[in-house]
């Protein structure tokens, strides 16, 4: 296998086309695994995955504008609203429409959604104990550590023009 280089200074380190090609394989692969994971979660409550996702935008928000939501998730929203009615079958979240702009509306959770999002978030937490549990001890700051910093370049790339 021939390896191009492109070297890069980077404080002393010396970055590789290699190096990058493992990360893109590993981010990918990471994506594609945390997807699943989402589906699993959401089948165990009876929810597609995008309700799910919905459902944990509003961690302890008491209410969203559609706007917001349809940015966050990248949606149409005519997508979004056919999520919402699923939610609002559901039972787990209440809507109410500007009667200034009905085209806007301020979305909820319900007491049940609420509950719902709790179990949610209490599920994902132990979901990442048991992936915790197959990496050594000593390896979990280091980790979070190399997470933070991926993030915050990756949000850095983002904002690039």
């Amino acid at each position: 296998m021939n390896n191009i280089y492109i070297f890069t200074k980077h404080g002393d380190t010396m970055v590789t086309n290699q190096t990058a090609e493992r990360l893109a394989n590993l981010t990918f692969s990471l994506l594609a695994n945390c997807q699943e994971k989402e589906v699993r979660l959401a089948e165990i409550h009876h929810l597609t995955q995008a309700e799910f996702r919905c459902l944990r935008l509003f961690g302890t928000d008491e209410s969203v504008n559609n706007k917001q939501i349809a940015e966050r998730m990248n949606l149409s929203p005519s997508r979004l609203t056919r999520i919402i009615d699923g939610l609002v079958e559901k039972q787990y979240i209440n809507r109410e429409i500007d009667p200034n702009d009905r085209r806007n509306m301020r979305v909820m959770l319900s007491r049940r959604g609420r509950q719902l999002v709790n179990q949610l978030n209490k599920a994902y937490v132990e979901i990442h104990n048991e992936i915790l549990q197959d990496i050594e001890e000593s390896q979990h700051e280091p980790l979070i550590t190399a997470m933070q910093h991926l993030l915050e370049a990756l949000e850095k790339w983002l904002k690039k023009p």
